[in-house]
């Protein structure tokens, strides 16, 4: 028994020696971008970084955000239903002096939740954000830096003008306001190239300390391509003209690729064109020449962040830390279909000076093309508004040349995510006050080549738009009462591995399963507080 207790002690002490470091986590999300924009998901924008994580990481072809933007960020950040945060719908910003508003609409965090940050840091974790915050009012307490990130800079509302910050939307370097913003490219200020430099800088920081051992959590909170629609001359350049085949042969295109690539089965169809849309060749000359330059600028914008990413990824690599650093990269909701039918401004010449935000955008039409192969947009529970390309990179975990991984997931898995490999604890109670459990299940699995066990549908809830979604069975609608849930005439049915793009619907020939689905998604509502909304009351 003396001669076994030492090799027993070895071997446990050799065990721990070799168990495989935590991995260093990087979530990237981009804002207001469509399903098909970036190439792995069909588009033609210039995106060689993220066709790489892509090829060598693995494809979710279902991931559902939530939406919109304060809603979507406050449940990637806290793995709670935005109506549990107290951000059911937006921040406080919107809403200056509202009187009697239900605590899920307050419009900031609440004590409810702890964040990604927080959970890392328990786990040993230095966190680091940059970027777009827009989970808070003027209450510091509710910034990066008092919810657990040890580095911060950014802008804390939403969106910004890219080039001359200005107003409440300028940039911070933690809770102080940076008035003369710089990024250390050689170009003149742009807040994509800033987010990004600072993060690197972070990092760089982080592996020039005593603590470089010490794993580390990167929040990359992009506001592009979100309105308005700025970006670099260099990259207009390389798009300007590209466009001028119109929207209609921009959406062919983009479906074919998702074909070819097997994220869309063969048999399934492309939702007809948006029928405000005016037909390309209806428009005049100069108004194509117009259109062609917007979504130029967007596509530009795209182009610059995917460069910005390969500057992080270069990062990672200079440092060692590429191989175990686990890697997620996602949009906030879908197309933005906000502003104009056509688009408005031109990118060239309404940069300069404090115009207002949303008049330089790409419009209805281009965002059609960005929702391909779907239907609807930004703030609809259709899956043009709510499925998200998504991506994970892990070298150290995650095989290259995996298929598609079609189970559907959602935002508030990220957190149970991270709180597995990073071997965290979800706290029960912080600062004394409780703490609402997740309904998020570990895709640690799909990362193996495995199914997570989730057990519970997925639900949504925005402005009145709602889903479920429970296996191939897809629930979505629009509440027409101002009193209650959704009217159950107003729930369309769609089976989603027979039709993706949601464009038969089998209400009428399933009532069962209506009535079963929706039963889930009003118990689901109570329970995560979507009603009473402001202005509403209960009956």
């Amino acid at each position: 028994m003396k001669l076994l207790f030492p090799t027993l002690l070895c071997s446990l002490l050799g065990s721990s020696l070799n168990a495989a470091p935590k991995p260093n986590i990087v979530v990237i999300m981009v804002d207001d971008m469509g399903y098909s924009d970036i190439g792995p998901y069909g588009g033609e924008i210039a995106t060689p970084n993220l066709d790489s994580l892509a090829k060598n990481g693995l494809r979710f072809s279902q991931f559902y955000n939530s939406a919109r933007c304060c809603p979507t960020r406050a449940t990637l950040v806290t793995g709670l239903h935005p109506h549990q945060t107290g951000i059911g719908h937006m921040t406080s910003e919107q809403s200056p002096g509202a009187k009697d508003v239900p605590p899920a609409y307050a419009g900031n965090l609440n004590d409810s939740c702890v964040t990604l940050a927080q959970v890392a840091q328990s786990a040993g974790y230095a966190t680091f954000m940059a970027g777009k915050w827009h989970l808070a009012g003027s209450d510091q307490a509710d910034w990066p830096l008092q919810r657990g990130f040890d580095r911060y800079y950014g802008c804390l509302h939403g969106a910004t003008h890219y080039f001359q910050p200005y107003g409440e939307r300028i940039m911070y370097d933690g809770n102080t306001p940076d008035p003369t913003p710089e990024s250390t490219t050689d170009r003149k200020f742009y807040t994509t190239d800033a987010f990004t430099d600072h993060a690197i800088r972070f990092i760089d920081g982080h592996q020039a300390s005593p603590q470089k051992d010490q794993p580390f959590l990167l929040y990359l909170a992009y506001t592009a391509p979100h309105w308005p629609i700025h970006a670099h001359d260099e990259e207009i350049a390389k798009y300007r003209g590209k466009y001028q085949a119109g929207w209609e042969k921009l959406r062919a295109a983009r479906f074919e690729r998702q074909r070819a690539s097997g994220l869309i089965p063969d048999h399934w169809s492309i939702s007809p064109a948006d029928p405000e849309v005016p037909t390309w060749d209806s428009l005049d000359e100069a108004t194509r020449e117009a259109c062609d330059l917007r979504m130029a600028s967007y596509a530009a914008m795209l182009d610059r962040v995917d460069q910005k990413i390969g500057d992080l990824l270069a990062t990672l690599k200079k440092h060692g830390a590429f191989e175990n650093t686990l890697i997620l990269f996602l949009s906030d909701n879908g197309a933005c279909a906000e502003g104009s039918l056509l688009g408005k401004g031109d990118p060239l010449k309404d940069r300069a000076g404090e115009k207002p935000l949303n008049q330089l955008n790409y419009g209805k039409a281009w965002a059609n093309a960005s929702a391909t192969p779907y239907r609807l947009y930004k703030h609809f529970a259709h899956e043009g508004g709510s499925n998200t390309p998504f991506i994970a990179h892990w070298p150290a975990r995650i095989q290259p040349g995996r298929d598609w991984f079609r189970q559907p997931a959602q935002l508030i898995d990220i957190m149970a995510t991270v709180v597995d490999v990073t071997g965290a604890t979800y706290p029960a109670t912080l600062n004394n006050k409780p703490i609402l459990p997740g309904d998020g299940i570990s895709l640690a699995p799909a990362f193996d080549g495995k199914m997570p066990g989730r057990k519970s549908p997925i639900f949504l809830e925005h402005e009145d738009n709602a889903s479920v979604r429970e296996g191939d069975w897809k629930l979505v609608g629009r509440s027409v009462s101002p009193t209650s849930g959704l009217q159950r005439q107003k729930w369309e049915l769609y089976h989603m591995q027979e039709d993706g793009t949601e464009l038969k619907d089998l209400a009428a020939t399933h009532p069962d399963k209506v009535e079963a689905l929706s039963t889930q998604w009003e118990k689901w509502a109570q329970r995560v507080n979507v009603f009473p909304k402001p202005g509403r009351k209960t009956k």
